[in-house]
């Protein structure tokens, strides 16, 4: 299938694939791997993750194997989408990170106890919407928090979404951030994923050999031992990491 790339008015590279699918972005985001990326997603399409995706017991597995795949979502008239490149595991009620630790339920918290595949989009210090996706299978409050993307499309609409004026790397820096420039808010809990407005779809991309890293999650030495539990995921020297 042809796919042209041309230079956009706004100094974007735009990818078009005779499909239809379109992405853009800066030049400075540019690299050989996030190209073929690209040319693959254009080229054969999007194939969403079902709920055998997600409802598979292995919540650490999950959050890896989620590095590389594109979270998509299509709102306010426009469609936009990352390239998941940090995700954080919880493992519910034995992680004392988690907000199921304990088997604890609040009214915010009884989606996580829900059907896999479901969007979990919680308000953090009142200001930040944070998206996690719901694990394993119905009672197991498993979930995985996407901590960072890399922009494909929608680039214009994610700069309208954070007032930004061109891009950089915290457009989607940072589970904060990658929730405003999609998007997302905390109405979106409960939302499938299998979904035509918000799902995460798999382009054959896939993280290089060696290029994974691994460590302790961030911001939650409130969990004690657990703190130190290596459930964060992210790209090697992608500048979208967060940290």
């Amino acid at each position: 299938m042809a796919i042209t790339i041309s230079l956009s008015n706004l100094g974007f590279f735009k990818f078009v694939g005779e499909g239809g699918w379109s992405a853009a972005l800066p030049p400075s985001n540019l690299n050989n791997n996030l190209v073929a990326g690209i040319k693959n997603y254009l080229a054969t399409g999007i194939k969403k993750l079902d709920y055998s995706f997600y409802e598979r017991r292995d919540v650490v597995k999950i959050a890896r194997d989620l590095l590389g795949k594109l979270l998509i979502t299509r709102f306010d008239g426009g469609l936009s989408s990352g390239r998941i490149v940090e995700t954080e595991a919880y493992r519910g009620a034995v992680d004392r990170a988690s907000h199921a630790y304990g088997g604890r339920r609040t009214p915010r918290t009884e989606i996580m106890y829900g059907e896999p595949g479901t969007a979990y989009v919680y308000l953090c210090y009142g200001i930040h919407h944070l998206f996690n996706v719901v694990t394993n299978k119905k009672d197991i409050p498993h979930a995985v928090l996407i901590r960072a993307l890399e922009p494909v499309e929608g680039i214009p609409l994610m700069l309208q979404r954070t007032g930004k004026k061109k891009p950089d790397f915290t457009l989607t820096r940072g589970p904060g951030n990658l929730s405003r420039a999609l998007g997302l808010h905390t109405p979106h809990t409960g939302a499938s994923l299998v979904g035509d407005q918000l799902f995460i779809g798999d382009d054959g991309y896939r993280v290089p050999r060696g290029g994974i890293g691994v460590s302790p999650r961030i911001g939650v030495d409130y969990a004690g031992e657990d703190a130190r539990l290596p459930y964060r995921f992210f790209v090697k020297g992608n500048p979208y990491v967060s940290g």
